[in-house]
């Protein structure tokens, strides 16, 4: 199992940042930091805050995070190949055209 701790630690003190001014956005004392570095199960909510603070994207290093990684980073709905084609659109617009003009028809008649 990855030890997040290390993974954090190693993390903040590459990007320079302050631990001091880290615990002041967190609402943590320096203590806690230093003892969330031993824990080797940080909650993924924790690793999100300090990756938005210290700007670090750890997706790579945690492997928890890649299903999220991989969903935000893939198009919600995958079009079939056909429908990204002119001619399906065509196709398809067309239809809807004579289905709209059935419609007018049937409407001028019942008056």
């Amino acid at each position: 199992m990855q030890h997040r701790g290390e993974i954090i630690k190693r993390a903040i003190h590459k990007s320079g940042f302050p631990i001091t001014q880290l615990a002041n956005r967190l609402g943590k004392s320096r203590r806690w930091i230093y003892l969330m570095f031993e824990n080797n199960n940080v909650s993924l909510d924790i690793v999100l805050q300090i990756g938005k603070i210290i700007h670090y994207d750890f997706t790579e290093e945690i492997k928890e995070f890649n299903p999220y990684h991989n969903a935000i980073n893939e198009p919600a709905t995958e079009y079939k190949k056909e429908e990204s084609q002119a001619e399906y659109w065509k196709n398809k617009y067309l239809k809807l055209l004579e289905e709209y003009n059935e419609i007018l028809k049937k409407g001028k008649t019942i008056d």
